[in-house]
């Protein structure tokens, strides 16, 4: 559920927090008041396209934040979003620029993860709403999910994926006979080329270590001459010094024994400058000027740097890519007996994904019947008595899908006479909400609410009253037991059903207008209801038939 809602500088809220109930949350106030901001304010926080038309004049910035209780995410939601056992705080912004920005529990988040967050966790429904269950593709989900085939379609969802792979290979395996022996010739030629190469792994090391020895072998040469003369060489050289040094103070040790650790230094210092001197000694054997050998191996890296270009950056990966190559002319080579035993394979997954999709759609169309009854009880006490609505269930030829070959689509007829059609054609924002909640309060009912926690209704009782708009509020309470509902409306007969009643409206100060909600109780509970019965003033008459409401629709 949505814990609290906080609004800053969006068009003319100036500042508000509001902090929801569960269940069933009524939103009254004049028209014009600010119920509907609220609403786009939550839409915005949870995805949708911003406009700078929002912020409120003479700010820079506008935000709205909003914490939701972690205990009513669906699991793959709680999963996607590491959700734990604290309350999750989205925020989003928008400056005069236009740029937004969003953080979900403090991190930075893009507004397709928004969006993504706002599915799965509320859905709003409205005259001019992004509306869910308009899509074909969701009202598909909303059916399956009704007649409980979740398991079945993760079955079906598994052969379709290796129907497509069976059929990805197959389609790679064919080709033309001239098009295999091109590829053929192709790939021989490069495995012959790289195999020509006689490539070594290890080899790119020793063309680094070797080469600048060899360009530069003369200078390396009168280099390690000179130090070797002076460590090595000769009764003055390094080396003798320090030896004679050692033997001296090996002498004085004798006198005074706090040398020791002097002399053995020495010694080692000696050990360290042999031994640097033998190095250079190998040195000086080692290189010397060969023009013939330094061109070879200036030939060899040209050589290897052409491999590399086309088939790998490095050694490992050229001889990685020469094994590739071989297997696939392994394949191209053996292609008949392949593409035969593909074409088995193909056949048996396509078999068994139709068989699957027929068995799919038998269920589907049982459940459609069942779902069109439900739906026509709702629809009728919901001002809608000469209504018709289909479920339709059609399987399309040759079409296989991980949801299977149907396409399934709401129909309506609102009216006498008029034609059905789909849901997504209707033109009448009343009708669309009414339709909206029957199916809301069928799926709670029956399906178990596997649904998003939050159900958001924007003027869900135009042109409704009397008896249907307290019918809707009755459906609301229903639906309020496993939802949070946010509910903006103009009737009485709605309002007297919610345990949690906000009135909107707009306050002047300091020459500016804005929007201040209020949560009504008591007394002031009474008078709003009376208001929306009696008009802008309430009467005796109206308080009195409040009352009554109050009374009749307390659980």
């Amino acid at each position: 559920m949505l814990r609290n809602l906080r609004v800053r500088d969006f068009a003319i809220i100036s500042e508000l927090i509001l902090e929801p109930g569960r269940g069933l949350n009524v939103f009254t106030g004049e028209t014009g008041a600010g119920k509907s901001i609220l609403i786009e304010a939550l839409g915005f926080l949870l995805g949708a396209r911003a406009t700078t038309a929002w912020l409120r004049a003479g700010a820079s910035r506008l935000s709205v934040e909003g914490v939701f209780d972690p205990d009513d995410f669906a699991p793959g939601l709680r999963e996607q979003f590491q959700v734990g056992s604290t309350p999750v705080a989205i925020r989003r912004e928008l400056d005069a620029s236009g740029k937004s920005r969003a953080s979900l529990n403090g991190r930075p988040a893009g507004l397709a993860v928004l969006a993504a967050f706002g599915e799965g966790l509320v859905d709003f429904h409205g005259q001019h709403e992004h509306q869910t269950l308009l899509k074909p593709a969701v009202q598909l989900d909303a059916l399956d999910a009704f007649a409980g085939l979740g398991r079945r379609r993760e079955e079906l969802a598994g052969l379709h994926r290796a129907w497509v792979k069976a059929s990805a290979e197959l389609d790679s395996a064919r080709m033309s006979d001239s098009e295999r022996r091109r590829r053929i010739e192709f790939d021989r030629f490069q495995v012959q080329e790289i195999d020509a190469a006689k490539l070594r792994p290890g080899e790119e090391e020793e063309l680094e270590a070797d080469l600048p020895l060899l360009k530069n072998a003369d200078r390396i040469r009168n280099l390690a001459d000179a130090a070797y003369g002076l460590l090595y060489a000769g009764e003055s050289s390094a080396l003798q010094a320090l030896q004679k040094s050692v033997r001296t103070v090996e002498e004085l040790c004798r006198f005074d024994e706090s040398l020791r650790q002097g002399r053995d230094e020495l010694e080692t210092a000696s050990i360290a400058v042999d031994e640097v001197a033998r190095r250079l000694g190998e040195l000086r054997r080692r290189v010397g000027a060969d023009p013939a050998r330094l061109d070879a191996l200036l030939g060899r890296q040209d050589a290897l740097a052409r491999l590399k270009k086309k088939y790998g950056a490095t050694v490992t990966e050229v001889l990685a890519k020469r094994e590739e190559l071989a297997a696939e002319l392994d394949l191209l080579e053996n292609s008949q007996k392949m593409i035969a035993d593909l074409e088995a394979g193909q056949t048996e997954t396509r078999r068994g994904l139709a068989a699957a999709c027929g068995r799919m759609h038998k269920l589907r169309a049982t459940a459609a019947k069942k779902l069109e009854t439900s739906l026509a009880k709702e629809i009728k006490v919901l001002g809608m008595p000469h209504a018709r609505i289909c479920v339709s269930v059609e399987a399309v030829e040759e079409r296989f899908a991980a949801s299977g070959g149907d396409e399934v689509e709401f129909l309506l007829a609102p009216n006498p006479g008029e034609p059905i059609k789909p849901l997504r054609s209707i033109a009448s924002g009343g009708e669309l909400s009414r339709v909206m909640l029957a199916l809301k309060t069928v799926f709670a009912g029956e399906a178990g609410g596997a649904s998003v926690p939050v159900l958001v209704f924007d003027e869900i009782d135009a042109g409704i009253g009397g008896t249907v708009a307290r019918c809707v509020g009755e459906r609301l309470a229903a639906l309020g037991r496993c939802r949070q509902i946010l509910c903006v409306t103009h009737l009485a007969q709605v309002a007297c059903f919610a345990p949690t009643h906000f009135h909107v409206s707009k306050e002047t100060a300091g020459g500016r207008t804005s929007v201040r909600v209020e949560r009504l109780n008591g007394g002031r509970r009474l008078e709003a209801v009376a208001q929306l019965l009696g008009g802008r003033a309430a009467t005796e008459a109206s308080r009195k038939h409040a009352q009554e409401l109050l009374e009749s629709s307390t659980p």
